[in-house]
């Protein structure tokens, strides 16, 4: 099982990365304005906490309770897109991959906690 729980965090930390270098880029944050309400400066912020969050989990192979710490914010992140796709009315098709990254972050916040404390 740990070696599941460091192959989903290498992968969490990759698409992070990615995701959260989009936003930053700038190109996603008129999307934030126009389809869900927020102003231009939150899809900054979110992708802060991504790339935040994915380097977390890398730095999460040799520390990890930075891990868990960064699999948690980043599963609390998920949660909030989860919600804010619903609530623009974009159904559950819209929401599956942030809905199945916030599944896969919640088990590396597991796995590590569990590993942390051995």
């Amino acid at each position: 099982m740990k070696w599941v729980v460091r192959i989903l965090q290498g992968l969490l930390a990759a698409a992070f990365l990615m995701f959260g270098a989009m936003k930053l880029g700038g190109g996603q944050a008129q999307v934030f304005v126009e389809q869900y309400g927020y102003p231009a400066a939150f899809s900054y912020v979110v992708g802060a906490v991504e790339v935040l969050g994915a380097l977390g989990l890398l730095a999460g192979f040799w520390k990890p309770r930075l891990a868990a710490i960064a699999a948690g914010v980043l599963a609390l992140d998920m949660a909030g897109a989860v919600f804010t796709h619903l609530r623009a009315g974009q159904g559950v098709g819209a929401a599956m991959v942030p809905a199945i990254l916030l599944v896969l972050a919640a088990l590396v916040l597991q796995g590590r906690r569990a590993g942390a404390a051995e």
